[in-house]
């Protein structure tokens, strides 16, 4: 009879404990999305990068392309998609952290090529993210990814490289964008 009053208590303790921590997870879930929703719709750090969004015909050395930039992550996360029309497909996602006051980002095409942005910065109508890779060697490149606003509906991108440790940079590629007609 002892034994099965110790069973007793032992669920009626775990059900309670159950239940206290369901109540904690749900008010801590609740007060998280609280203080995070739509907080970067009012971040004016992040809305600095708003000229970029839409759809853009894109002309470059290649010939010409298509891009359109949309937002995600409750408008926290910057995503251009774009396309030669021969095939080759880019996604570039860059985001802003306020903790540590920096743009991040990541460029990923499908012909398996991944590069990540540790370092960004926007403002005034130019952006320009900053990140490391290593070469076919194992040598250190480093990367310089710039969006620059020409006009309202008109932009420039540039991507460059430095295998010296940014004491020389070289342009591998270059694109005007022109915003697509609806």
């Amino acid at each position: 009879m002892k034994q099965n009053a110790n069973v007793q208590s032992w669920r009626r303790l775990s059900l309670l404990l159950l239940a206290v921590t369901g109540v904690w997870l749900a008010s801590a879930t609740q007060a998280f999305a609280a203080e995070g929703s739509g907080s970067c719709t009012a971040d004016s750090e992040v809305r600095q990068l708003d000229y970029w969004l839409g759809h853009w015909t894109m002309k470059s050395d290649g010939g010409s392309s298509s891009s359109n930039v949309t937002l995600s992550l409750d408008k926290c996360m910057f995503i251009e998609h774009w396309e030669n029309g021969k095939g080759h497909v880019t996604e570039k996602m860059f985001a802003y952290s306020p903790e540590d006051k920096n743009w991040g980002g990541m460029f990923a095409d499908n012909e398996g090529r991944v590069h990540v942005f540790l370092a960004g910065k926007v403002s005034s109508g130019t952006a320009e993210f900053h990140g490391p890779s290593r070469g076919p060697n194992g040598e250190t490149v480093l990367h310089k990814l710039r969006v620059v606003r020409m006009a309202p509906d008109r932009l420039e991108e540039t991507w460059e490289k430095s295998v010296d440790n940014g004491a020389n940079w070289t342009t591998v590629y270059r694109a005007e964008y022109s915003r697509a007609q609806p």
